[in-house]
């Protein structure tokens, strides 16, 4: 079974770059990610309305270009989960996780037996189709799966330490809109109080050495997030980006005629 590189850097201390893609589903979308020089691409189930049948089309795209995919299912559910990892995705991103419990669910999910619940399917989109040891394509499976817990509520920042601590988790990521909007304060993210939040984060994740991950809207975004510690970074969501470049060069052309 292939390897996780992103996971390996993360590992190994280094900052990993991507995007996230909500609307453009496209057979090309995959290639043109990694022609822009990111490391991962990040599927968003949650509310993008995508379905498991369009996203095994977008993972499959991604095989032998030396882009990872990931994918943030709507819910911590089994079912989405182990399905998602069947049809090749290399991480998992599950969204409102508040508990240790909760956190220890979903590495369950991630991984075979003994150590989680897995079900087993072999000669499938997720090993290639590829015959082989099930047993190491088990182990194999299990040690590239980056699974990412996605804190964006005041319970999930009270209770972050502990699902930081949790084995298997590997990345905390922050949930910014969410999380403000949990808090009251939506969008304002200058506010004292989600400061510390985004701070708590951090030092969790620091304390029991995993990584802080967070999608930066626009590069004043990255360098602020990346300077307070935070390792994994998707960059911008697809249509989003698209509409700004799309705007800033509508208006430079209508300025042409000033």
């Amino acid at each position: 079974m292939k390897s996780n590189p992103v996971k390996t850097d993360l590992a190994a201390g280094k900052h990993v770059f991507g995007t996230m893609v909500f609307e453009f589903f496209t057979p090309g979308m995959p290639q043109i990610v990694k022609a822009a020089g990111a490391e991962f691409i990040l599927f968003d189930m949650e509310h993008s309305g995508v379905t498991i049948e369009t996203l095994k089309g977008q993972i499959a795209a991604c095989r032998g270009i030396g882009l990872v995919p990931m994918v943030r299912v709507p819910a911590l559910q089994y079912h989405f989960i182990a399905r998602c990892l069947d049809m090749g995705a290399m991480g998992i991103m599950v969204p409102m996780v508040e508990s240790a419990a909760q956190a220890r669910e979903i590495v369950s999910a991630t991984r075979y037996p003994p150590a989680g619940r897995r079900g087993a399917a072999f000669g499938m989109a997720h090993d290639d189709y590829e015959a082989g040891s099930v047993p190491d394509k088990m182990a194999a499976a299990n040690e590239r799966t980056l699974v990412m817990a996605l804190v964006e509520t005041i319970a999930g920042v009270a209770a972050v330490d502990e699902i930081a601590a949790v084995d298997g988790i590997d990345v905390v990521w922050m949930g910014h809109f969410d999380l403000t909007s949990f808090m009251g304060i939506p969008g304002q993210f200058d506010h004292p109080d989600y400061l510390r939040a985004v701070n708590a984060i951090v030092q969790s994740a620091r304390r029991h050495s995993k990584v802080a991950g967070m999608l930066a809207a626009d590069e004043n975004w990255a360098r602020d997030y990346l300077a307070k510690g935070f390792r994994m970074i998707a960059y911008g969501v697809d249509h989003l980006l698209f509409q700004r470049a799309l705007a800033d060069g509508l208006s430079h052309a209508r300025d042409m005629l000033r």
